[in-house]
């Protein structure tokens, strides 16, 4: 569960999910992965089971009562105009826009990721978003018996905690290194059999069946460049810090979003984005369309796509090693403990996955386990033993920001 709690988000989410599923490719399995459609989930809560689960923990006495008086006694009614409907009473869901509603939802959803478990299937739950992921040797058909069984008892579970399962909305991605036919990995879902899907999104990002981020990376792109048309616009009216603040939150904002995923992808898609970022510095330095851009990102102090992703792997593993990213990040990587007392002991370095640990080079050059100790390792030793994360933050892009622009 990883809604509203610090130090998770999507993008932890997604590279645990991602990383995963890379891991499983280099094993030679292939990954069903089902994303399941709730319908108006933080709506249909019921209030009765969810203060028996906050009883169940442990909660009683004034506390309990004043979360009842939180949920309880509420009503909604329909303004239009100068008339006003009568008040309906709201019988069950959790307040939209609260905070303490998405901490509820987990509460209520808690037990649902054991059941998941329990079949030996892996669970990515965030908030009202299920994804369920099970892999197994391409040859083992046996394998969607026991995801179908899972998503029975997902949709016993739904049914008996008020939720409603969409079939029809929810969506299965095959990831495989061969571009698998699919017959017989179909699961099925209270009696509807789910179609294999070239490409879904999950959290905002476009997963494909090998991982390649190529329709992420060419969606992001068009977005990007649809904002920053609507950017220029604005330039006759906005002076530069103004045009420069617009452009990052229409347009920076998004290829910088779950960027930690684009590390190690190629150059011919890398070029997609970096194409954008080089036309947000000419807009916003007033610069001629043919002007060299890499003087311009100098000037804006800003890192090229490939780089930026490096800084948000580098920052999450900082996270993980000290405590405030999640545990799920944490167990992917690992101080390197050396057989005998050596100098490198004592420089903060990683364990990295031997040759025999990983096999493919998507694996090698874009899995979150592998990439993250191989980066950290390369940083220069005052930056890996940075005593808080603005100043690792500070001394990783100083760092990088070398390494970017030394020969230029």
């Amino acid at each position: 569960m990883r809604h509203h709690r610090p130090g998770h988000g999507t993008e932890t989410a997604l590279v645990a999910l991602v990383d995963d599923l890379r891991r499983e490719l280099d094993r030679g399995s292939v990954s069903l992965l089902v994303l399941v459609d709730l319908s108006a989930a933080f709506d249909t809560v019921d209030h009765g089971i969810l203060l028996g689960r906050l009883a169940g923990m442990g909660l009683g006495g004034t506390v309990l009562q004043w979360l009842h008086s939180f949920l309880e006694g509420r009503s909604q009614m329909v303004s239009l105009g100068d008339a006003c409907s009568a008040p309906q009473p709201l019988t069950c869901g959790v307040p939209q826009g609260s905070v303490l509603s998405p901490m509820l939802f987990n509460i209520y959803m808690k037990s649902l990721g054991e059941i998941i478990r329990s079949f030996g299937v892996r669970c990515h739950l965030y908030a009202d978003d299920v994804q369920l992921c099970h892999s197994f040797p391409p040859v083992t058909k046996e394998a969607v018996q026991v995801l179908n069984r899972c998503l029975a008892a997902v949709s016993d579970w739904m049914r008996a905690n008020k939720l409603k399962l969409n079939p029809d909305k929810t969506e299965v991605l095959l990831v495989s290194r061969k571009a698998e036919h699919g017959t017989g990995l179909q699961p099925v879902l209270d009696g509807v059999t789910l179609p294999l899907k070239a490409q879904v999104r999950s959290l905002g990002v476009i997963l494909d069946s090998s991982l390649s981020l190529e329709p992420q990376a060419s969606e992001v792109a068009r977005g990007a460049f649809t904002q920053l048309k609507l950017v220029r616009q604005l330039r006759p009216y906005l002076g530069k810090p103004d045009l420069a603040t617009v452009v990052h939150a229409l347009v920076t904002s998004r290829l910088d979003y779950c960027n930690a995923l684009y590390v190690g992808l190629p150059l011919k898609t890398v070029r997609k984005l970096q194409l954008v970022q080089r036309e947000a510095a000419r807009l916003i330095t007033g610069a001629a369309f043919r002007e060299h851009t890499t003087p311009l990102l100098r000037q804006l102090h800003w890192l090229p796509i490939s780089y930026r992703a490096q800084f948000k792997v580098l920052a999450l593993a900082y996270k993980a090693l000290n405590g405030s990213g999640p545990a799920f990040l944490s167990e992917r990587v690992s101080r390197y403990d050396p057989p005998r007392s050596l100098r490198s002991s004592d420089e903060a370095l990683l364990a990295v996955p031997s040759a025999s640990q990983v096999r493919l080079a998507g694996t090698r050059d874009r899995a979150f386990s592998v990439v993250a100790p191989r980066l950290w390792n390369a940083l220069p030793i005052e930056v890996r033993q940075a005593p808080s994360l603005l100043s690792f933050r500070k001394r990783t892009k100083t760092w990088l920001w070398d390494q970017a622009f030394e020969h230029e």
